[in-house]
């Protein structure tokens, strides 16, 4: 599933080509998603100039003159502009042309979604959200003074949106590792001074894939059709049963949360 750096990755390389410029025509393909786009989506973008493009946690905000809309990518969603004489492919469900490019909307597995963000399934989507991982309002003393009362393993509990946003199954196994905290460690019983260390690493865990642009494991492309290459650099994720890049003992993987976790023993406690 894509997750935060994904996210960035595609607000990143679509902004440049849709800031300013206006929708000069809007199809749907396919209306089912996870939730049915809105039967008047269409309608209400023709002509209208983009704003601004952003991110809201795992969430990508599209904004013009009179709206907004709120999509997420689900398991295999993705953006790509491509010159309009481009072949569509099965599963380009949205095209929305944009000056000389088209914007177009894949998604073979249907997950995804593209709402209105004031519609109420939207604001149920965003109101409870927590804060940014990557800023001033996320931080080590936030972690601590959340997880008090917290019994969860660790790594679900920074995997609660609630607590932080887009801390996803990758980066929290890779944070985690590079704190030294177990993920599987009860929430409640780490220190401040752990928190600290770990909020910082999240930080930098996040800032180096979105630079990487993602991580592909199966299905993500960023705007341009190009896969993220964070992947190469994964110490622990997905490396069950390979040698520790810090010591000479064997990855290990444990479901915690009904996720596949992976970690060290040695370097994690």
């Amino acid at each position: 599933m894509p997750e935060l750096p994904e996210v960035e990755t595609t607000a990143r390389g679509i902004a440049p080509f849709l800031i300013g410029q206006r929708f000069n025509s809007v199809r749907v393909n396919q209306p089912s998603l996870r939730w049915p786009i809105p039967s008047d989506f269409s309608q209400r973008l023709l002509n209208e100039k983009c704003l601004s493009v952003s991110r809201r946690a795992k969430y990508l905000l599209i904004e013009t003159e009179h709206t907004q809309i709120l999509s997420h990518l689900g398991m295999s969603g993705s953006f790509r502009l491509v010159d309009p004489n481009t072949p569509m492919k099965t599963h380009d469900h949205v095209q929305i042309r944009v000056g000389d490019l088209e914007l177009r909307y894949h998604d073979p597995r249907r997950f995804g979604c593209l709402l209105w963000a004031d519609s109420d399934r939207a604001k149920q989507l965003i109101d409870h959200l927590g804060p940014e991982p990557l800023s001033e309002a996320f931080s080590g003393d936030w972690l601590y003074a959340q997880s008090r009362r917290r019994s969860i393993a660790v790594k679900s509990f920074i995997m609660t949106n609630a607590v932080v946003v887009g801390v996803g199954n990758i980066y929290a196994s890779e944070s985690l590792f590079l704190s030294g905290i177990h993920p599987s460690r009860a929430a409640n019983r780490i220190s401040k001074g752990r928190y600290q260390v770990l909020a910082e690493e999240i930080k930098k865990v996040l800032a180096r894939a979105i630079e990487s642009g993602g991580t592909t494991l199966r299905d993500f492309v960023n705007g341009q059709g190009e896969p993220g290459y964070f992947q190469q650099t994964l110490s622990v994720y997905g490396r069950d049963g390979a040698q520790c890049r810090q010591c000479d003992a064997s990855i290990q993987s444990r479901v915690i949360g009904g996720r596949n976790s992976y970690f060290c023993s040695h370097c994690q406690r």
